[in-house]
């Protein structure tokens, strides 16, 4: 399986060159039209409100979200607010000041501080901190999951005991059974608490065993079908080399994110991080015409999410990626659109190829 790593510092050295004159010929937007991190259109406008200082948007889109229990929405709301307000926060104290008690401002609030803390040096002790904020948060709406996933990335940076994140995960999934954040949260918690001092297969495995029966019990069309891309993602980019990864969970996973990634609409906003996720994964793989294919599907949104995990520059890092791919894919498929779902499947390898 391919290094990322060394395959983008490879296209690095090359970027001095111009640019393929396949890129227009495969059908995608040229470098200077990609965009990072680009809101959807209900998110813009609460965004673009809070630059001007005003929090009203951004508590009637949160207000909005829970009263439909739009708990996906709502989450990644939240963690895009929180993440403006990392650096313009003047609209979520004037919010808290005028509403101090408003479920939604404090889940902001919550998600922001847990953020911040899992930044620092300090952040266990940080994160314990941050106890009485979340707190108020999972009291704001009895009914909402996204404060008992920010609880439990609390509890993952502080070090949590598996019976407290047991108690944790006990109350997410009696809110919401299938939400994705929660489920993400706990799968992070296998591979970086306690069970990964199991080391090597046996963490990888309790990682896939998780997010398999989760992929499997999940309703149509839900995130949570995803699950198994990112046990893969953990498993290829925390490996060091010296357990052998089952081939076999890896390519089965990226066909389900595939097949999930086919119902959402192309050049859509919130499902480019999927389809980012699942780029990345498809090329240490080494199946560029499926990666060719989900890039397509992307159009011009990328994601920080992989690519901040490599480069300090994700957006960048992302069109590395995608110029790589282009080298790897044949001319002739790349420009008249052959690149299909499972293209490369009679050719990969099985459980046993390593």
């Amino acid at each position: 399986m391919a290094s990322l790593r060394a395959l983008l510092r490879a296209t690095r050295a090359e970027r001095n060159t111009p640019p393929s004159p396949r890129l227009a010929a495969a059908g995608l937007p040229p470098d200077d039209e990609v965009l990072l991190d680009a809101p959807d259109a209900r998110l813009g406008p609460a965004l673009v409100a809070a630059g001007r200082g005003e929090y009203g948007p951004a508590a009637e889109l949160l207000a909005a979200t829970r009263a439909t229990g739009e708990w996906e929405h709502r989450d990644r709301y939240v963690v895009r607010l929180a993440a403006f307000a990392h650096s313009r926060a003047e609209w979520l104290t004037s919010w808290r000041a005028a509403a101090p008690n408003d479920p939604d401002a404090l889940l902001v609030a919550a998600e922001l501080a847990v953020a911040n803390a899992w930044e620092s040096p300090a952040r266990a002790e940080l994160l314990l901190q941050t106890g009485p904020l979340v707190e108020a948060a999972e009291a704001g709406d009895p009914r909402d999951p996204v404060p008992w996933r920010i609880a439990l990335d609390r509890a993952r940076g502080s070090d949590a005991d598996h019976g407290e994140f047991e108690r944790l995960w006990a109350e997410a999934v009696r809110r919401s059974p299938h939400h994705y954040g929660c489920h993400v949260a706990a799968l992070q918690y296998l591979s970086t608490g306690p069970f990964r001092s199991a080391g090597g297969n046996g963490s990888y495995r309790e990682c896939f065993d998780f997010a398999e029966r989760a992929a499997q019990d999940a309703l149509p069309g839900s995130l949570v079908q995803a699950l198994p891309l990112h046990a893969a993602f953990i498993c290829l980019t925390q490996n060091d080399g010296r357990t052998v990864l089952d081939r076999y969970r890896l390519d089965t996973a990226a066909d389900t994110a595939t097949a999930l990634s086919a119902t959402y609409p192309a050049a859509a906003p919130w499902p480019a991080e999927l389809r980012n996720l699942l780029t990345y994964v498809l090329i240490a793989l080494g199946r560029w015409e499926d990666a060719l294919l989900q890039v397509r599907l992307t159009g011009p949104y990328t994601t920080s999410f992989p690519w901040d995990r490599f480069s300090d520059d994700p957006l960048g890092g992302f069109l590395e990626a995608r110029e790589e791919i282009h080298r790897n894919v044949p001319a002739a498929r790349c420009a008249t659109g052959a690149a299909q779902p499972g293209s490369e499947h009679d050719g990969r390898a099985h459980s046993g190829d390593h």
